[in-house]
């Protein structure tokens, strides 16, 4: 399978005029907007942490502000992604906050002295006041738009900084030869689906490092019948998932990630959560009683970034040497 390891790496954006200046390079954003992008952008300022702002540091970026945090760099939310996906000590100065997410603070924006601003799609409504303070680039983040970590990949291109994401990928795919290497048989063929229990079940969509590594592994995602009309996959990172169809899911493989809004995620706390939404299911869902279930930490693998999908590659050689 593999399909996206068949991508080419830097085929990221489209450019609106192929060519570099004194101000920058002329690209077309995902929603069609023509932005002038510095050469070597320095201060970056992203409009979501996991969803953009991992990404970019991943690869070396430079960032100095983010929606969720606050003044002097902690994170508004219950987890901070930069330290469960990158690592603690990965990222020393942390961006500083410009409101809490969705709650743009153009004054504290502005004194940042940004010289970029990358987006979502979802900032489409902003863009223009963004676009007064520094030039903005909107990246496509919802599934059904990007898969895995391509919202990575398709930055990397943004931001010049392609050598770091091909450093990245080398590295990502060793992880990801010694974990085929790992299973006790082929996973071509076989099915996976990932569900992760907030307040009620949702079946993971498309944009996340946890997808991309099953995915380049071989598995491939199961079909679900009785979602409902209007809850496929659509453009959120979930869709709710009932109680009943979840105890009804059969896939090869299927993961278990409790909510990363809370602070207890291994494996104890995820089956508890389970216990309360779903009495039973142990006894019902055939992947636990056939031991298919992985369970990972869903602050780890749920960034679309190399480094959550490294996450999920070690979560699965843990499951394989079980």
């Amino acid at each position: 399978m593999q399909r996206h390891l068949l991508l080419p790496l830097f085929l990221s954006v489209q450019l609106a005029a192929p060519f570099a200046h004194a101000e920058g390079r002329a690209l077309t954003d995902d929603t069609g907007r023509s932005v002038v992008v510095p050469d070597s952008p320095e201060r970056i300022v992203v409009t979501h942490d996991p969803l953009l702002g991992v990404p970019i540091l991943d690869i070396g970026g430079r960032i100095v502000g983010s929606y969720g945090r606050t003044d002097d760099g902690g994170s508004l939310a219950a987890v901070d992604f930069i330290d469960t996906v990158l690592g603690e000590d990965a990222v020393p100065l942390r961006p500083k906050g410009v409101g809490p997410s969705g709650q743009m603070d153009f004054e504290k924006l502005r004194a940042l002295d940004p010289d970029l601003i990358i987006g979502s799609e979802y900032n489409a409504g902003i863009v223009e006041q963004l676009a007064q303070i520094a030039p903005t680039y909107l990246q496509n983040t919802g599934t059904g738009r990007v898969r895995g970590f391509e919202v990575e990949q398709s930055l990397a291109g943004v931001l010049g900084l392609e050598d770091a994401l091909a450093a990245r990928f080398s590295a990502y795919q060793e992880a990801l030869a010694g974990t085929r290497d790992a299973l006790p048989g082929s996973p071509e063929g076989k099915s996976y689906l990932v569900v992760i229990a907030h307040d009620d079940l949702r079946l993971v969509g498309e944009t996340s490092g946890v997808i991309q590594a099953l995915e380049d592994l071989g598995y491939a995602r199961a079909e679900v019948e009785g979602l409902g009309e209007g809850n496929g996959l659509g453009s959120n990172f979930a869709v709710p998932l009932s109680p009943e169809l979840f105890m009804r899911l059969n896939p090869d493989v299927l993961v278990l990630m409790n909510s990363y809004t809370g602070s207890e995620r291994d494996e104890a706390s995820t089956r508890a959560k389970l216990d309360r939404i779903a009495p039973g299911w142990a006894r019902f869902l055939r992947p636990e009683k056939e031991a298919r279930t992985i369970y990972i930490d869903s602050a780890k693998v749920s960034t679309p970034s190399i480094a959550s999908a490294e996450h999920a590659l070690a979560a699965v050689r843990n499951w394989a040497a079980d």
